[in-house]
């Protein structure tokens, strides 16, 4: 059975400031929203899998430290962000 790809060149493509920006915050927390709705679909079929469940801790940790970062910094970016991703704060 193969494994879902997350599909990295799409979310950075919506998210990008320019043309090459593989790095920015609005880049890492689109990507990283993506490995969570990833992992939360595996869970659904492996709910005794406790290694990757403390992965995800740490991704929604890190995408939360980011969400901060950015409305502290720019928040007309950080609504965007959240609209786009179909985040809620």
């Amino acid at each position: 059975m193969p494994k879902k790809k997350i599909e990295k060149k799409e979310v950075i493509a919506s998210l990008q400031k320019h043309k090459t920006d593989v790095g920015s915050s609005e880049v890492q927390i689109g990507i990283l929203t993506e490995r969570v709705k990833y992992l939360s679909e595996h869970f659904v079929k492996n709910k005794k899998d406790k290694h990757s469940n403390t992965g995800l801790s740490r991704i929604i940790t890190r995408r939360k430290k980011l969400l901060e970062y950015l409305s502290k910094k720019e928040p007309s970016i950080y609504k965007k962000v959240l609209e786009q991703l179909g985040l809620r704060k």
